[in-house]
């Protein structure tokens, strides 16, 4: 992060997989964002709604509430915040269908740190007056 930034997002992680959460979470605090964890969609927007986040990133593919679904009411509830989606199914095909619903960026799994932070950074440059 440049030390000119005003304010450091905060990030909240969204996997089913432990180990995914805790990699991502990792990769993103060496970047400097502070970063929380929720384990399902449902999770994810209860902490949304306590908390606020300015960054999500969320799976597609898990239990309780799947990617796709916490995407399209992120962006009705929360229009603000920034979603970033990460799949390794499907191909990638999942990935395009959440560009399509309002995600500002998707990840492929597997991960790798730049691509991490360079998403993350790349959603939250202001756009471009054209």
């Amino acid at each position: 992060m440049n030390s000119n930034d005003a304010k450091v997002a905060r990030v909240l992680v969204v996997d089913d997989d432990a180990a995914v959460r805790e990699l991502v979470a990792a990769m993103l605090e060496s970047g400097g964002y502070p970063v929380a964890v929720a384990s399902n969609g449902r999770e994810a927007l209860a902490m949304l709604a306590s908390d606020g986040f300015e960054v999500i990133i969320t799976d597609l593919v898990m239990p309780e509430q799947e990617g796709i679904e916490t995407i399209k009411l992120i962006r009705r509830d929360y229009p603000t915040v920034k979603v970033i989606a990460m799949s390794g199914a499907f191909g990638g095909d999942y990935l395009r269908i959440a560009g399509y619903l309002g995600a500002h960026g998707t990840i492929a799994k597997p991960l790798r740190i730049q691509t991490v932070l360079d998403t993350v950074a790349g959603v939250l440059k202001p756009a471009a007056s054209a």
